[in-house]
């Protein structure tokens, strides 16, 4: 029987864990996870130490230390992540990752270690829209995005006309670019997940806010090879975290204690 370490790091009451016999035991099986290293706070690098850190890094310690695998880890782009998981490059990936049908064709799913909700993020102040609908109607606005992420097919298909080349369109390489980019008034819109959102809002000191409704929930899931027999522990593992409390100590960890990027 053991405490929940991450919680008590935390000050969070420590829940009592339950016996771990019930989880399956991998014998120290060696797992290789590859990530972007650019979607704070589930994972990026830290700026003052060069550390590669984030909610995922956390949850996946806990989880190697619930049913013993030894994890190491890998760094690639968005774009290329889907593809080098579906030809098992990797043993598994993560960076906040949508559950999505299109995407459970090539590559299998963990269960959902995290729920959010779509929502307009804007420079503060913004007056000139509160709606999708609103941003929509006026072509002089701008939404930037990653290509191939939810956000982007939101951004095409439920705010703008469902044209992937729609010229209002801007296209970054990472979340964070994006987001500089509006808040030096390049772009008048992003969209991201609430839990991201919150994040980024907290740490711009006033420069950003989110406005309008929310626009649709998402459930983000850890990616493997189609078939992969580490899909079963894992989710063992996140539903043992779920019920003992470590979830919720690494949401209180990440997007409430933690500043973003820091």
């Amino acid at each position: 029987m053991k405490s929940v370490i991450l919680a008590a790091a935390l000050g969070v009451l420590a829940i009592p864990a339950l016996a771990e016999s019930h989880l399956p035991d991998l014998d120290g099986r060696e797992v290789v996870v590859v990530t972007e290293n650019a979607y704070p706070p589930l994972q990026y690098i830290k700026p003052s130490t060069g550390e590669a850190v984030g909610w995922e890094y956390d949850a996946m310690a806990e989880i190697a230390e619930r049913i013993n695998i030894d994890v190491s880890y890998e760094n690639t782009s968005w774009d290329a992540m889907i593809p080098a998981i579906s030809n098992a490059q990797y043993d598994m990936g993560m960076t906040g990752i949508t559950i999505r049908d299109d995407r459970a064709e090539v590559v299998d799913f963990s269960d959902p270690y995290m729920r959010s909700e779509m929502v307009m993020l804007v420079a503060a102040g913004e007056d000139r829209f509160s709606s999708a609908e609103e941003f929509a109607a006026n072509e002089d606005l701008l939404i930037g995005t990653q290509p191939g992420t939810t956000p982007f097919y939101v951004g095409i298909y439920e705010v703008l006309d469902g044209y992937e080349q729609n010229p209002r369109m801007r296209l970054f390489e990472t979340f964070g670019a994006a987001v500089q980019a509006l808040r030096i008034g390049d772009i008048d819109l992003v969209l991201t997940d609430g839990t991201a959102g919150q994040g980024y809002v907290a740490a711009s000191n006033g420069a950003l806010e989110i406005i309008g409704e929310k626009l649709g929930t998402e459930d983000f899931g850890f990616i493997f090879p189609k078939g992969s027999d580490l899909v079963a522990p894992i989710n063992a593992a996140i539903a043992d975290m779920r019920e003992d409390g470590t979830i919720e100590a690494l949401n209180q960890k990440w997007f409430i204690d933690t500043p973003l990027g820091q």
